[in-house]
């Protein structure tokens, strides 16, 4: 059973930045939480990126978070900061709902687009963002970081919140959840072939259908080939004392220190030992764009077929997928909605 919680967030240690001529210059659309630890520090230990642009609707935020991290340029939440010349790459931490419409109108400006995951909220949608890029000869990634490890490569046989929110793509399928799906077939090299069983709980007992279509947790059982049973499971709640008693959210920290060395990379691409997942995944990003072969990579099919089960899931838990994007695609047109 793969039961996956929010992936951690480790702050290592960082070395000056050093510009080369090939260098990438980097938007981030949206001030989310995640971007610290996705974008800005890997970014400030590769010498090929330059952190050229922050975008949100609120002007306090994109100031505030511009100076901490070292943003050369603001904007506001709209579609402006896309047409700038000066902008080669675009991250994209922003809810899933919102991915398709923002991801391609980044590609109809000519930008590379890093896209946390999930990419979307269907499958249909992956495939066109991925039609799109293919046909503009650009790169776009699904930011599941946790393939770029060397070590992963080698196993392979709160109401406001985004994340309740049924319009914007929430509930637990969604986020860890999709992990959970990714792993599944990742380390099983294969695809699901039907899912045998899924259940899913409501965030909330409330009355409200939008509420009733958001899970809290969910456990599924998929058949894949090779006679191989996967059960990925997810939870965004925290557990009631006695069932019944809701627990404030804790964390326990205790200090303590050990080193040991018990493994071998033979071969291993480049990298350092104190290099995140995300710091592998954007190597690879980079390397890709650059025109060299990344250590590894996550191809379209993949982004698509993982939305394909996620949806698969939905339809067998009764909760439906996430509500398709209203955004419809046509060239040129890109829209001023503004973002958050």
């Amino acid at each position: 059973m793969f039961d996956f919680p929010f992936p951690p967030i480790l702050f290592l240690r960082a070395q000056v930045q050093v510009v080369t001529r090939m260098t990438l210059n980097f938007g981030c659309f949206g001030a989310a939480k995640i971007a610290p630890a996705a974008l800005v520090h890997p970014s400030r230990t590769h010498p090929e990126i330059v952190l050229c642009a922050i975008a949100a609707s609120d002007p306090h935020r994109v100031e505030d978070f511009a100076q901490r991290h070292g943003f050369q340029k603001r904007y506001g939440g709209d579609s402006a900061y896309q047409d700038d010349p000066d902008v080669d790459v675009i991250y994209k931490p922003l809810p899933n709902g919102l991915h398709f419409e923002w991801t391609m109108k980044a590609l109809q400006g000519g930008k590379h687009v890093l896209l946390e995951k999930p990419a979307t909220d269907t499958a249909d949608e992956a495939a066109q963002i991925y039609a799109l890029a293919a046909s503009k000869k650009l790169v776009v990634l699904e930011a599941f970081h946790y393939r770029f490890q060397p070590a992963i490569q080698r196993r392979t046989v709160k109401a406001d919140d985004i994340r309740w929110s049924y319009e914007l793509g929430g509930g637990s399928t969604m986020d860890p959840g999709s992990y959970a799906v990714n792993v599944v077939r990742y380390l099983s090299s294969s695809n699901p072939t039907a899912v045998l069983t899924a259940t899913a709980v409501p965030y909330t007992y409330t009355s409200l259908p939008q509420h009733q279509k958001v899970d809290k947790s969910f456990t599924a059982t998929l058949a894949l080939e090779n006679e191989i049973i996967g059960e990925p499971h997810s939870n965004l709640s925290v557990p009631k004392i006695f069932g019944i008693i809701p627990r404030i959210p804790k964390l326990t920290a205790t200090k303590s220190a050990t080193r040991e060395k018990a493994y071998s990379f033979k071969g291993a691409a480049k990298g350092e030992d104190w290099w995140t997942t995300y710091r592998y995944q954007m190597e690879a990003f980079v390397d890709k764009i650059q025109g060299r072969t990344p250590q590894t990579w996550l191809e379209p099919q993949d982004t698509i077929d993982n939305m394909k089960w996620i949806e698969a899931i939905y339809a067998k838990d009764g909760f439906g997928s996430r509500p398709h994007s209203q955004y419809v695609y046509h060239e040129e047109n890109r829209g001023e909605r503004e973002i958050d």
